[in-house]
């Protein structure tokens, strides 16, 4: 194996720091801004030579370095230049075998050519250092989508439609899952984390997803937002949710991995085959899992069943007792009316909260509405598009007194005040396309009784219904400029018509089209 030479003066203090001040690997490397390894390297080499201080101080440069790398003979193999190999490597055909025979053309000394390619291949990782991740029994599940996904055909129309692969991998065991869903929408991705979190049988304390806009609804390489139904559905499973940093394959390597090996072990194993339907589609996937799992694994000489069993499956967190819902998370303002549209239909929500935001929680069933993270108000879902849900105790107090009130209870407080006037409040309601266009034009009336007296009100009237008016403003004024008071001609309302209708030769009476008799 190719050696890295340290200058002799270094590997004198090397020596001396281990032998007459007793120090650490680690500190000697400190001190010296070499690497630990390097360290153990020197003392080692000294010792199977047998050497002691004291026969180092003995020693010059020349000497310790013969006796210390005897099996080169004191001779230096020149290295390759590994920036030079590296450049030359990008040109196409070039190889490392034909750069080594280059290299012994130059030193016919120099390194054999396993040597050569291991030091070269220790220059190149030192040029993209990575952390390696370690991972602990059920710490971390990593989840995504295959770039690749099977088919299935519409038995009815023959149309071939293009599945999505969802792939999740426990971080300990090597242990996966993965089904086919037709998209990678919300709805679908919520569902397949469940599914993924039943299959295993317990709760990772760390999910870990890509960047896709179903997990994250703003990506970020320090914060990103994770989607709100994303969020609830963690906390619903008492998980955390630490996305993988954009463009950054290396944080989820273990599902990358895992989505190459279903690729090869389920996805190309179901070539030949023709599936009708996704639920026949995900039986086989599901087939074809648990032969993956069942495999035996050449580098841990166990299957990922048996590591998932030993490892992962005793730390899992339990499972709630309850599926997670779905739901959809919006922002609706609330109108002028004190009701937000949601789907086409309008809830309510308290007055005191007119013109504000609130987030709405839609279920299949259910309707939330929220105020900076507490609930206000609980419907039912309505389908009913154009429909009112209302709940009176959101009402400002002013209305929901004029909610309390109904045609029967209007009619009956006229009759109170006077025959006239509960007459005047029947034509109000009956002369609008509907009862409660009336309501208020009653209420006013209701109101001038304060302000007059019932028996000035009863007066107006019957003055109104004399001249069929059908108006509370007809009423007001007449109370406004004392008409009530003046006596009322019983042929008043004959007399007004007769003065309306202009004399004329063109305006003929009911003579004129012979007696009803007679037609």
């Amino acid at each position: 194996m190719a050696r890295e030479r340290l200058p002799m003066h270094k590997i004198r203090e090397i020596l001396r720091q281990k032998w007459c001040q007793g120090r650490r690997h680690r500190q000697i490397a400190r001190s010296l801004g070499i690497s630990t390894g390097m360290v153990g390297k020197i003392i080692g080499r000294a010792q199977a030579e047998g050497l002691e201080w004291s026969d180092i101080e003995g020693l010059d440069d020349v000497e310790l370095e013969r006796r210390l790398y005897a099996s080169t003979g004191g001779k230096r193999r020149e290295p390759p230049d590994c920036a030079e190999l590296d450049i030359e490597l990008r040109q196409k055909g070039v190889t490392l075998q034909l750069l080594h025979l280059e290299y012994l053309e130059r030193q016919p000394d120099g390194y054999r050519y396993t040597q050569f390619c291991e030091y070269y291949r220790r220059w190149k990782k030192k040029r993209a250092v990575v952390m390696r991740q370690v991972h602990r029994a059920g710490e971390k599940l990593f989840v995504d989508y295959s770039g690749d996904g099977p088919e299935i055909v519409n038995p009815r129309t023959g149309e071939v439609v293009r599945c999505e692969l969802f792939v999740a991998v426990l971080g300990a065991s090597n242990y996966t899952y993965a089904e086919a869903t037709l998209t990678q929408r919300s709805p679908d991705w919520i569902a397949s984390n469940s599914r993924t979190l039943e299959f295993l049988g317990g709760v990772p304390e760390i999910v870990v997803p890509d960047q896709l806009r179903s997990a994250v609804s703003k990506p970020g390489r320090y914060e990103p937002r994770i989607q709100r139904t994303y969020h609830d559905w963690s906390q619903h499973y008492g998980t955390t949710i630490i996305p993988a940093r954009p463009y950054k394959p290396r944080d989820k390597a273990k599902v990358e991995a895992g989505v190459l090996v279903v690729q090869r072990w389920i996805l190309a194993r179901l070539r030949h085959h023709t599936f009708f339907s996704l639920h026949e589609l995900n039986i086989r996937i599901r087939e074809l899992v648990d032969d993956l799992n069942a495999r035996t694994m050449k580098r841990y000489g166990a299957s990922r069943r048996e590591l998932f069993e030993r490892l992962d499956r005793p730390v899992l967190r339990p499972l709630p007792a309850e599926r997670f819902e779905y739901a959809d998370w919006l922002v609706a303002r609330v109108n002028i009316d004190y009701h937000v549209q949601v789907d086409d239909h309008f809830y309510s929500a308290p007055s005191a909260l007119a013109h504000l935001p609130l987030d709405v929680r839609l279920t299949r069933d259910t309707v939330e509405l929220e105020h900076r993270g507490k609930r206000v108000a609980a419907y039912r879902r309505s389908r009913v598009r154009g429909g009112y849900t209302t709940n009176p105790a959101h009402m400002p107090s002013s209305h929901r007194k004029h909610a309390e009130w109904s045609p029967s209870r209007l009619i009956a407080w006229g009759r109170t005040v006077g025959p006239q006037t509960a007459r005047f409040v029947e034509i109000l309601l009956a002369n609008r396309p509907h009862p409660e266009q009336g309501y208020r034009s009653c209420l006013g009336t209701m109101r001038l009784a304060k302000v007059y007296g019932k028996d000035r009100l009863e007066a107006a009237c019957a003055r109104a219904l004399v001249v069929r008016a059908r108006s509370y403003r007809h009423v007001k004024n007449t109370l406004e400029r004392g008409l009530d008071r003046m006596p009322l001609r019983e042929n008043a309302a004959a007399t007004a018509a007769q003065r309306s209708l202009p004399l004329h030769e063109n305006v003929r009476g009911k003579r004129y089209y012979g007696d009803d008799s007679a037609a």
